[in-house]
């Protein structure tokens, strides 16, 4: 569980939650959530963080402990990741399944919150856009490092020429079920070349490491799975509210490509941010301006819950 290997102090460290529940999903998969700040503030503003495939809500740490000062920050693990048990059923619908049940256990009867999402989060967030759910909670949302389709036919991760070689070889790279082991320098530097940009500081890989090694093999594989068929372009279609993209220039795992492809189909569309040298994992890599982000679509589009 990531718990175990989180960074224990320094810019990297999960803040301690205000409250702690467990969210039940439709199939009865159970999910850790945290909420942070001022959560007896009727004017804070609510915010919900979804995090990527091997992440957990660690993967936020920076943005949680610089929105809570003023807002409410809602984190929760993702089915097998973190401190939510596995579950054998992966799949998106699963996904926008637990999103549903997260937003009912913590926001109040139509209450708005902006919801961002990163790479699988923001897959999260694109296979809920039908959902009454969603609908009636989500004022605007961030997608960040995230696609829709061809994840493993697009990924740069190989530096070869894009065909039949290199998909069926990213395939098994990704799918593989071996164990990742402890976090070695070697460890580091493959996956700084992976996920993050080459300017990426020490600590920021050190933090990313410790997070994705500490995700179970049988749910890193199970989960590689339901992103290699991954089919979401109907569903971006549908994704009706103010929606902004961001993703770095030298993200392998979700390039370019699919953000702009992103920015072409979304129906309300506020805004694209291409990070120049930026890998994959934007909310470590490029945490002020990922915090900024979500601060303005607050500011732009949350509604205050009545009564305050």
């Amino acid at each position: 569980m990531s718990r175990l290997t989180r960074e224990a102090s320094g810019p990297y460290a999960p803040p301690v939650p205000a409250r702690e529940l467990t969210a039940v999903s439709a199939d009865g998969a159970r999910l850790h959530v945290e909420v942070h700040g001022a959560v007896d503030d009727p004017a804070a503003p609510a915010v919900v963080l979804a995090h990527g495939w091997t992440c957990s809500t660690a993967f936020w740490a920076a943005q949680i402990r610089e929105l809570a000062t003023d807002h409410r920050v809602i984190v929760y693990d993702q089915r097998g990741h973190g401190r939510s048990p596995a579950s054998p059923a992966c799949s998106t619908d699963g996904l926008a399944d637990d999103l549903e049940a997260v937003l009912a256990a913590t926001l109040a009867p139509g209450e708005k919150a902006v919801l961002a999402g990163h790479s699988m989060g923001g897959m999260t967030l694109i296979a809920a856009s039908e959902r009454a759910g969603f609908r009636e909670h989500a004022a605007a949302v961030l997608l960040c490092s995230t696609g829709s389709s061809r994840l493993v036919a697009e990924s740069l991760v190989l530096p070869m020429r894009a065909g039949r070689s290199r998909t069926w070889l990213t395939k098994q790279i990704l799918g593989s079920r071996a164990p990742l082991g402890p976090v070695t320098p070697l460890a580091r530097r493959i996956l700084k070349y992976g996920t993050m940009g080459p300017g990426s500081a020490p600590a920021m890989v050190d933090a990313c490491a410790r997070i994705v090694h500490a995700c179970p093999r049988q749910v890193r594989h199970s989960w590689s799975k339901v992103l290699d068929l991954l089919d979401l372009d109907h569903a971006v279609r549908e994704l009706r509210v103010p929606t902004e993209v961001v993703v770095g220039t030298a993200d392998r795992l979700t390039p370019a490509v699919h953000a702009r492809s992103l920015v072409a189909a979304l129906p309300h569309c506020v805004g694209s941010t291409e990070l120049p040298g930026i890998g994959h994992m934007t909310p470590i890599e490029a945490p002020d301006l990922v915090t900024t982000r979500i601060r303005a679509l607050v500011a732009t589009y949350a509604v205050i819950k009545e009564g305050a």
